[in-house]
């Protein structure tokens, strides 16, 4: 953060598991990755809500998030997010309320209208309502987390009679609400409008539009002041960013052969979505000239964990200053080899922008300084009781 306060980190699972793996294996693989975090010092972890395309094959990220909690002590478990016109208000609060107490306050509701067109017709749901369906179930559910008394409530989508929560929240005075934003201006509107978190979840830094690092926060600012919402924190926000770390630039590109062909096939086929780096195109490529190729975008870091440093200053440089960071979880490298991408960012960056790394060296300094005068003295100690000695047993 700009104003000094440490940097906070993440992973943001929707997940991506191509076609092709065993489902069940494929969702261990995820559980055994948030242990992994949680080991690491990871803050948070995120799960999405997908329900076709047969590639993002979390359902439920509340039932994930349970099961996650199980395993881990420490990190921060997200709803990444939840579609909020699939579900009916009241009985999804009532879900959160329930998964806050499970999880003893380690919550964060992540909320958004729903990012496939394929799990929208298979509802009957028109996409072009799905934003202000996503409001109306959002004010909702605030005004249950928020409220002690019964309250009515009367869309073309759901009917709410005297509702209320029979148990209030676990956290005080409820879990942190985070609002999801890609391209449109809708989410850093709701976020400032309703005093929620904003999660900025476009995989492309330098995206355009509303929902662009560079222009989001200036919209939650603006919303905030029209809806009378104290001025928003920027330690709020989170930025998802796209990496995979190796030893070496050349070792990394080498991990992403494995997988993230099929990665950014998927984007521009099934999900809807264009491709997560520039144009590839052209002459056939090998799965290896494929890669270098994202690498050389500025979208992405496939590199070392000075050039996530690097990354992640340019971000906060370009945004003004955010809270949390967020990777991508992906397939792109084995998983042993994405673990190890985990472990370099957890030694290296992490620290980087915690600050844990300016006093062990400035101690270390102050002791290489003081040498010649401390262990001088110490020296003619040693000495004096050397000398000591020998007159006694003389």
């Amino acid at each position: 953060m700009t104003d000094g306060r440490p940097l906070n980190f993440g992973v943001f699972y929707a997940p991506f598991h191509p076609v092709g793996q065993d489902p069940t294996l494929a969702l261990e693989y995820d559980l055994e990755r948030v242990e992994a975090l949680d080991r690491f010092g990871f803050d948070e972890a995120w799960f999405g809500e997908h329900h076709s395309g047969g590639y993002e094959i979390i359902a439920s990220p509340e039932i994930f998030i349970a099961a996650a909690a199980q395993r881990t002590r420490h990190i921060k478990l997200g709803t990444g997010v939840v579609s909020l016109p699939y579900h009916h208000p009241w009985l999804l609060a009532d879900r959160l309320v329930t998964l806050d107490h499970l999880t003893r306050g380690r919550l964060i509701f992540g909320a958004g209208p729903g990012a496939l067109p394929t799990d929208a017709h298979i509802m009957g749901i028109d996409p072009v309502d799905q934003r202000r369906m996503m409001e109306e179930s959002l004010e909702t559910i605030l005004a249950l987390f928020r409220g002690e008394e019964p309250i009515d409530r009367r869309t073309d989508w759901f009917e709410l009679n005297e509702g209320r929560l029979q148990v209030r929240p676990y956290s005080w005075p409820h879990p942190e609400v985070a609002v999801a934003a890609m391209v449109s201006p809708s989410g850093p509107r709701l976020a400032g409008k309703y005093g929620a978190s904003l999660l900025s979840l476009s995989m492309s830094a330098a995206s355009e539009g509303f929902a662009a690092i560079g222009k989001a926060w200036q919209v939650v600012e603006e919303q905030a002041q029209l809806a009378g919402q104290p001025a928003p924190d920027r330690a709020t926000w989170r930025v998802l960013g796209t990496m995979h770390l190796a030893e070496t630039r050349d070792q990394a590109i080498e991990d992403c052969t494995y997988g993230l062909p099929e990665f950014a096939n998927y984007f521009g086929g099934g999900a809807g979505f264009v491709p997560l780096a520039e144009n590839t195109g052209g002459e056939p490529k090998s799965r290896r000239e494929f890669v270098a190729d994202y690498a050389e975008s500025d979208s992405v870091v496939i590199g070392t964990p000075d050039d996530a440093i690097a990354y992640i200053e340019r971000l906060l440089e370009q945004s003004g200053g955010f809270g949390t960071f967020l990777l991508l979880g992906h397939d792109w490298a084995a998983p042993d080899r994405t673990i190890n991408s985990y472990r370099l960012f957890a030694q290296y960056v992490l620290p980087h922008f915690k600050g844990r790394l300016a006093a062990p060296r400035a101690a270390q300094q102050w002791a290489v300084d003081k040498r010649e005068q401390l262990f001088g003295r110490a020296g003619q100690a040693i000495s004096n009781a050397i000398e000591t000695h020998v007159q006694e047993k003389g």
